[in-house]
């Protein structure tokens, strides 16, 4: 019966340790398969990946491009038309949130734009971060209402040094 302990390698893949820097006798002798003179001989001596030499090393002769913007804000954008095509039944408010629930919109947005092109019949409640006017004429003359989200900006930082209101009640 085949069990841990009773495994074996297979013969020829298991190598013997070379035995590096003793004596010319071992073929590894010496300069311990170094090589003669050079920094990578010396010991501590070597070079750090991408180093050419001296020679401009590649990731700096290569063109860079693009830029990745870490601060940017997604927009879900929707038309007037884009709203005609929803259930007012399902849709009692028109939010990000349930745009998102009801998958009209994918993906992660940080706000809600609507824009007027198209016409609208049905009425909703519309709560979006920018309502173009033509959009906000639309939705009101169709009996809807539109309710515009403050934009969430900069939140003000406390100066350096300056204990927070809450730590300073924390102490009294």
């Amino acid at each position: 019966m085949l069990t841990l302990n009773t495994i074996k390698a297979q013969k020829g893949a298991t190598h013997r340790v070379k035995r590096l820097g003793r004596g010319s006798g071992s073929g590894h002798g010496p300069t311990a398969g170094k090589g003669d003179k050079g920094q990578l001989q010396r010991s501590g001596g070597h070079v750090r990946p991408g180093f050419e030499g001296g020679q401009m090393p590649l990731f700096r002769r290569v063109p860079k491009r693009g830029f990745k913007n870490f601060m940017a804000r997604t927009q879900a954008t929707l038309n007037v038309r884009d709203l005609e095509k929803l259930d007012p039944a399902s849709f009692k408010e028109v939010t990000l949130v349930t745009l998102r629930e009801g998958r009209v919109i994918k993906g992660r947005y940080d706000r809600l734009t609507i824009l007027g092109t198209g016409e609208l019949t049905k009425a909703f409640i519309v709560k979006a971060h920018k309502v173009s006017p033509s959009a906000q004429e639309k939705i009101v003359k169709a009996g809807g209402k539109v309710e515009l989200l403050p934009i969430p900006g900069a939140q003000p930082r406390a100066k350096k040094g300056a204990k927070s209101a809450a730590a300073k009640a924390a102490i009294k």
